[in-house]
């Protein structure tokens, strides 16, 4: 009698079955059939270059901006500098707590960060770019301004980044549009450059010989000379140009991130597999942090984060001083951008081609014997701009591979702690920390040991000792760290074989959870 019972309850739910909605009795079929439109990647992507295009900016030239324009003396400019840069760091892990303490809307739950910071954002980095008709409380001013877009454009880049595992449910569709989005972030940079160095080109001050030099000669005659470099163009244009650059770079970030909340779904089935139970942050902070795969990557990454850092920051100096390539520095620095922009896709196909972790180490690998060239070899346009361009080869590879890296990271941890959910955020807002720290320690090894070798600001020519530490700052330090950083990556437990079993292993889990939903569904049904 039982047994006629679950028959009569089998065939129930059979014709209840038949009177759901198709969405609802094959899930599974539909969903293995979705993939993302070229569009979709292509509006995913153009939101990762507001970030790239206002840092650049403010990475390039804000220092001179304060030193030259704003007129501030040097050591209120380097703690404007530094408190920013510092704070643009914290600011990453408690957006990420409050993010993973955000309730999903009708747009999503990062979304809205996405698209109610932008505003404020543009507004606080044009004030950056305005100088006050204040006596006193200009310090505090760029102080003030300067923070508030960090943290603004932090409530951007965050969100956005985790964003990449809201958008596909598919590892394969995740990795194309993570390098959709690299290609556009290093675009973000080359077009940053152009349009801050194109419209404020004027405003770049000529150099002052040393005082070495002045010392030696009529001091009336010095200080003529000292005079004339401030005579160069007016400074009320140079004010205006460079809030002209503020305008159109911030028209830019308006304008990718319409395109980014209009062209992208934020998808909550994509990340959760089960019900939306209260997530706590500091105990999700315990698991990520104990989590092994995710620290040895942030090592590795850590290191090689750093050595293309002190090259970037460096590069210029070099150029200018040890090379003699002073009005080559922006071409150069072009060269590098494209070459990382046209290369991206190849390392795409490489890393699924060969894998992952052969692309970490035949991508960033690649730089070491040039660096080595060009600090060896004698001053040579031509090698310099080879030097350039593999470079911009090794920098690709290091721009594509964290974020390529880190969902294959989120996978293998939701493996291991299937009931815990959304801690998307705190893996890539941790991961922006340790970039950001990365960058602040590299930004003071390199003002100290300069410092150190008697720098000399704005100088025409620099001492032997300054042309030795650029050198080493651009080739024996990199090239130390990219090693350091290779070797960790050895003991990074997530290889190609692993990937693909946690892959399997994860969509069990869904199909699991779906099949789940769909017995409760017809059971429902049966039920009415």
């Amino acid at each position: 009698m039982a047994g006629g019972g679950g028959g009569g309850a089998e065939r129930a739910r059979a014709r209840a079955g038949g009177l759901l909605p198709p969405s609802c009795r094959q899930p599974r079929r539909r969903e293995n059939r979705e993939r993302l439109s070229v569009c979709s990647k292509v509006c995913y992507a153009v939101g990762g270059a507001p970030y790239q295009i206002t840092g650049c900016a403010l990475g390039f030239f804000l220092q001179i901006y304060l030193l030259d324009v704003a007129q501030l003396d040097p050591f209120y400019a380097s703690i404007i500098l530094f408190v920013g840069r510092a704070w643009d760091a914290v600011t990453d892990p408690m957006v990420g707590f409050f993010i993973s303490k955000t309730s999903w809307t009708r747009f999503g739950r990062l979304m809205p960060w996405i698209i109610f910071s932008t505003p404020f954002a543009v507004i606080s980095y044009f004030l950056i770019w305005f100088v006050p008709d204040i006596s006193s409380g200009q310090v505090m001013w760029y102080l003030v301004f300067y923070c508030i877009f960090q943290t603004l454009v932090t409530c951007f880049h965050v969100p956005y980044s985790a964003l990449t595992m809201f958008i596909s449910r598919e590892q394969s569709e995740r990795d194309s549009a993570t390098a959709y989005r690299m290609t556009v972030e290093v675009l973000g940079t080359v077009l940053g450059t152009a349009i801050q160095g194109q419209i404020v080109g004027k405003a770049v001050a000529p150099c002052i010989e040393s005082p070495l030099f002045i010392g030696k000669t009529n001091s009336s005659v010095a200080m003529e000379e000292l005079n004339m470099t401030h005579d160069t163009g007016s400074l009320t244009d140079t004010r205006n140009a460079y809030m002209i650059a503020a305008g159109v770079i911030g028209g830019l970030y308006i304008l990718c991130a319409v395109i980014l909340s209009v062209g992208v779904r934020e998808k909550r089935e994509s990340s959760e597999l089960r019900s939306d139970e209260p997530v706590s942050f500091f105990q999700g902070l315990k698991l990520v942090m104990n989590h092994g795969a995710y620290i040895k990557l942030i090592a590795g990454f850590l290191f090689t984060s750093l050595a293309f850092m002190l090259l970037e920051g460096n590069f210029a100096l070099f150029c200018t001083y040890t090379l003699g390539f002073r009005n080559e520095f922006q071409n150069i620095l072009l060269a590098i951008m494209l070459s990382a922009t046209l290369t991206i896709p190849f390392w795409q196909w490489f890393l699924t081609r060969f894998g992952k972790k052969a692309a970490v180490y035949v991508g960033i690998s690649s730089a070491i014997p040039f660096l080595i060239m060009v600090a060896v070899l004698d001053s040579n346009l031509i090698v310099t701009y080879i030097v350039a361009v593999a470079a911009g080869i090794s920098v690709a590879a290091a721009f594509l591979l964290p974020w390529s890296m880190l969902p294959d990271v989120i996978d293998d941890f939701k493996l291991q702690h299937p009931d815990s959910h959304g801690h998307e955020a705190i893996f890539f807002s941790f991961y922006v920390f340790f970039t950001k720290f990365t960058s602040g320690v590299s930004l003071g090894i390199s003002t100290l040991s300069l410092d150190f070798a008697g720098y000399q600001t704005r100088g025409c020519s620099q001492p032997e000792e300054v042309n030795f530490t650029l050198k080493m700052l651009v080739s024996a330090v990199p090239v130390g760290l990219i090693l350091l950083g290779l070797l960790l990556f050895k003991l990074y437990p997530i290889d190609e074989e692993k990937r693909r079993k946690n892959k399997k292993a994860l969509q069990d889990l869904r199909e699991e959870s779906n099949s789940s939903s769909e017995s409760d569904n017809t059971e429902l049904a049966s039920i009415v």
